[in-house]
């Protein structure tokens, strides 16, 4: 196996763990937010669960590079605005100024390399 073909399964288990982390995190947030409350608890337990699918399809199919550096780019952004929305939630504050309008940023960023990778040729 190729260097760029070991990369390439060590991402996609990276993107298959994570996809199942974020789906283990929404539902306990969703319990949190149920009995707690907090709309921000809520909000970011919804774009976890929304977003983990995403992550494991990517790490499963690992169809192009694109497609791997948009999924990349989801969980940066996932993390930056789920981050902030518990950090106000939880510690009453904010995790950086910013984050949440950053991680929504590259929230869109990300789907929209993810469709751009659409029309990548793959090599053969």
């Amino acid at each position: 196996m190729s260097t760029a073909e070991q990369s390439s399964v060590n991402i996609g288990r990276i993107l298959v763990l994570t996809g199942g982390l974020c789906g283990a995190a929404g539902v306990a947030l969703s319990a949190a937010a149920a009995h707690l409350g907090g709309a921000f608890v809520g909000t970011a337990a919804s774009f976890l669960l929304m977003h983990a699918p995403v992550f494991l399809a990517t790490g499963l199919l690992g169809a192009n590079r694109t497609l791997r550096i948009g999924s990349l780019i989801l969980l940066v952004g996932l993390l930056l605005f789920c981050g902030d929305l518990l950090a106000r939630d939880f510690l009453g504050s904010r995790l950086f100024p910013l984050s949440a309008p950053i991680g929504g940023t590259l929230l869109i960023a990300g789907w929209l390399v993810i469709a751009g990778s659409a029309l990548v040729r793959t090599r053969s």
